[in-house]
């Protein structure tokens, strides 16, 4: 098999890196970048900070801090409104997921036009587009390493998934500095979701050699270091590494490829305004579950890497150990249910049929090692309910 990989042509990995960022845009030979944020970081200084550092390195940057969690087609627009008329060579996502999201889907608007549901999967967005910069505040999401980007579409509330070479940025500037003041929750959702892409992307029916090595050590240090970031969120050493592997959790995934976890999970969010780590978490161990029998082996050596299973463990134990290690995990996390999020039972089950139909038109189910029917991604939903 031949695999085609993609990453970013730049990567600045370490504490205080985000004080380089100016050098990285300059660098590029881009002088009116766009940053793209949230009013949090806004209202914290931090997005201030960065402006300060652009500006330091003799580039004109504007700001647009009206990205929201989970961005819409909607929200959108604004955004488009700022870059045209700033004239922006560039676009910079500063933040968690979503204002990374947010810069991906503006940088490709911002040339192409059209509408983002035009460029869902499973077309694949070859560009152009505007050069994306990701300057990533959570270790969870990956998305400073991937040629994904996710936007709910206003009119319908369907998540969607867009894909291809467009969408991934040219730099990330990756400073776990940034992540020190998270809190315990944020920490444990996006903790998850970055185990849940090293873990989908080692079990893909799309894994290769490449993205096998980067799964297999997002999942080792995630295992060690999770619990301790989530309990201590001043353990620096904890929040470099958890950072680390997000990052090389995102670059596994971006040349392999989620599967059925987060082909539920969209839909989860978009209907109920889930955070998208919480909703992988809650889907996490009941989808491991049932895809063992297809994988048992891979399902095994991500047991070895997290460290719930050892070498003398057959391939079936292992696996089976791999499950109770996830159900103890999000414990220990105190990940709620759906019923215990305060989801009311009628409407999960009034949209489950809906959900299951979205989660597979995705084309993420596709790459589970068992692809589910309709039927079965609806039972799936109701396990985990309570």
């Amino acid at each position: 098999m031949v695999a085609s990989l993609f990453l970013p042509r730049i990567l600045r990995v370490g504490g205080g890196a985000a004080g380089e960022l100016g050098d990285v845009v300059a660098g590029l030979g881009l002088r009116r970048p766009l940053l793209v944020t949230d009013a949090f970081l806004s209202g914290t200084g931090a997005a201030e900070r960065l402006m300060a550092t652009l500006r330091d390195a003799g580039l004109q940057p504007c700001l647009f801090a009206g990205t929201v969690p989970d961005p819409t087609t909607d929200s959108l627009g604004a955004g488009l409104t700022v870059l045209r008329e700033h004239g922006a060579d560039s676009v910079i996502g500063f933040g968690g997921g979503s204002p990374v999201d947010t810069a991906k889907a503006l940088a490709l608007l911002g040339v192409q036009g059209g509408r983002m549901r035009d460029y869902k999967a499973p077309h694949t967005n070859l560009g152009p587009a505007l050069p994306v910069i990701a300057v990533p505040t959570t270790a969870g999401s990956g998305s400073e390493a991937t040629q994904f980007t996710i936007v709910t579409d206003s009119a319908t509330d369907e998540k969607m998934l867009c894909s291809g070479p467009a969408f991934l940025p040219v730099a990330a500037v990756v400073d776990f500095e940034l992540t020190l003041s998270m809190p315990a929750r944020l920490t444990a959702d996006t903790g998850v979701d970055a185990l849940t892409h090293a873990v989908e992307a080692y079990v893909s029916r799309r894994a290769n050699p490449f993205s096998d090595g980067l799964a297999l050590n997002a999942i080792r240090s995630i295992g060690r270091h999770l619990r301790r970031v989530y309990a201590d969120g001043a353990d620096t050493e904890a929040r470099e590494a958890m950072m680390l592997a997000a990052t090389q959790a995102g670059v596994a995934f971006s040349n392999s490829s989620v599967a059925l976890v987060h082909g539920m999970s969209r839909p989860i969010g978009a209907h109920f305004h889930i955070a998208h780590g919480l909703s992988n978490a809650m889907l996490f161990p009941a989808v491991t579950a049932f895809s063992v029998p297809a994988a048992e082996s891979r399902y095994a050596d991500c047991a070895r890497a997290l460290g719930a299973a050892t070498d003398g463990d057959s391939d079936a134990v292992a696996a089976g150990k791999f499950v109770e290690a996830l159900r103890t995990l999000c414990q220990d996390l105190e990940v709620p249910t759906p019923q215990a999020h305060g989801i009311d039972k009628d409407e999960w089950s009034r949209l489950s049929l809906l959900m299951a139909e979205q989660a597979l038109a995705s084309g993420s189910p596709a790459n589970n090692p068992v692809v589910p029917t309709v039927e079965e991604i609806q039972d799936l939903y109701a396990q985990i309910y309570a």
